[in-house]
């Protein structure tokens, strides 16, 4: 298995790949992320159910990120390049510290059933929140 490490290596092992812009797409991304965010907002955060919350608001954040790689004319294969693309193609550090932590929390519960205490649970979610209003700022479709 190849592990890149950076968006450069990501696009030379094809994990990122050059697309045309897809409008639409990136839109029906947003709109995907928004009703379950919209939905997720209808759920009070609870012992029993924030890790499953957490869940829900990464895969939002994730579609948002497809959104702006797509407007920007990529498509990428996994999540680790997503993260480069935040860290090596638009410079956003610190949005890249905040992703790769959500993603590696996300990798725990799905890959590895590691469930986290409900305050790391909560703590997961805000990131994520912030995430998706931060990304969604760096999308422009003009």
């Amino acid at each position: 298995m190849n592990r890149e490490s950076s968006w450069e290596e990501c696009i030379l092992s094809n994990a990122s790949i050059k697309v045309s812009v897809d409008v639409a797409k990136a839109k029906s991304l947003l709109d995907t992320a928004k009703g379950r965010c919209d939905f997720l907002k209808t759920n009070k955060v609870s012992n029993e159910n924030a890790n499953y919350i957490f869940e829900g608001y990464y895969s939002s954040a994730l579609e948002i990120l497809h959104a702006l790689l797509i407007s920007n004319g990529f498509k990428v294969g996994n999540h680790i390049c997503v993260g480069y693309y935040l860290r090596d193609v638009i410079n956003e550090n610190e949005l890249f510290r905040i992703f790769d932590d959500c993603r590696y929390k996300r990798n725990s519960l799905v890959y590895y059933g590691r469930h986290m205490d409900f305050d790391i649970a909560k703590e997961a979610i805000e990131k994520c929140k912030k995430l998706i209003i931060d990304v969604k700022k760096k999308i422009n479709f003009d």
